[in-house]
């Protein structure tokens, strides 16, 4: 990420501290995996909640340090006025780009009061710069969305993002 701080309306976007924005992190991550598996199947909204386990929530804490340890910026975080987290974006490090030849936006959240403002493209903005920075086998970004989530499709579509493939899943259990 560029080493100036972003803004967005009246949201900041810096890099995430895991010292001091952990527990904002993951209050936003929880509510992505509900929003994510809310509103479908009662199956599906039972297997998202059953995973935010405190097991989860320490092994996603320790990906997220390691990989912030290994590549700075890959996560970055929105603030308001009080420098409080209202969103979040996570690019997966440039080792782990091979998985699909491209940069990967694993994650991109925004608390419900804040989508609308800006704040989204300026978290985009810095997860494209940071990904313009890695060593890429192919010069693109990547991220699976949600088919039911016209928001985040028309916020991505917006964006320049194109379909390029479709996701399959195989239930392992």
């Amino acid at each position: 990420m560029a080493s100036e701080d972003a803004t967005g309306d009246d949201a900041t976007v810096r890099a995430y501290d895991p010292s001091r924005d952990w527990q904002a992190l993951w209050e936003r991550k929880e509510r992505f995996e509900r929003e994510l598996g809310g509103g479908k199947d009662d199956a599906t909204t039972v297997r998202y909640e059953a995973k935010l386990t405190d097991d989860y929530r320490e092994r996603y804490r320790a990906w997220v340090e390691n990989c912030v340890e290994r590549e700075p910026g890959c996560v970055v975080v929105a603030t308001d006025a009080d420098d409080r987290v209202v969103g979040y974006a996570f690019v997966l490090p440039e080792d782990l780009s091979l998985v699909w030849d491209a940069a990967v936006l694993n994650e991109l959240y925004l608390d419900e009061d804040w989508r609308g403002t800006g704040a989204a493209d300026a978290l985009m903005d810095a997860a494209v710069a940071h990904a313009r920075d890695q060593d890429l086998p192919i010069d693109r970004m990547v991220l699976d969305v949600d088919p039911d989530n016209d928001r985040a499709s028309g916020f991505y579509e917006k964006r320049g993002f194109e379909p390029w493939a479709e996701m399959v899943a195989y239930d392992l259990s």
